[in-house]
């Protein structure tokens, strides 16, 4: 599957349950978009990952990618503690310099 690899460590990092390496590839002012709220900066988003994480215990598995320019959208089956688990989710990602600048799931 063809991904930026920013966006490979992102999948590869949630799985592995990696909150280091998972905030190592956001920028430093990166915004994630998630549940109706943004969370701004790499300490915000790792305090909004472990959450998550702690609430839904969810997988986030890439089924197809596509690029354009900056930004990526994935697909992808997620699993996990939640109603109707699994469910196919579709993220964006803007990438700059080697870095997640922006996600979110639509």
């Amino acid at each position: 599957m063809d991904m930026p690899n920013a966006v490979k460590t992102y999948f590869s990092a949630d799985q592995g349950q990696n909150a280091d390496l998972l905030t190592d590839i956001f920028s430093s002012d990166a915004i994630v978009h998630d549940e109706g709220e943004n969370h701004t900066g790499t300490g915000a988003i790792r305090t909004w990952w472990l959450a998550a994480k702690a609430k839904y215990n969810h997988v986030a598995e890439p089924i197809e990618a596509n690029t354009n320019g900056d930004r990526v959208t994935v697909r992808a089956k997620v699993s996990g503690t939640f109603p109707n688990s699994p469910v196919t989710l579709d993220y964006f990602f803007h990438v700059k310099d080697g870095k997640i600048t922006e996600m979110g799931v639509e």
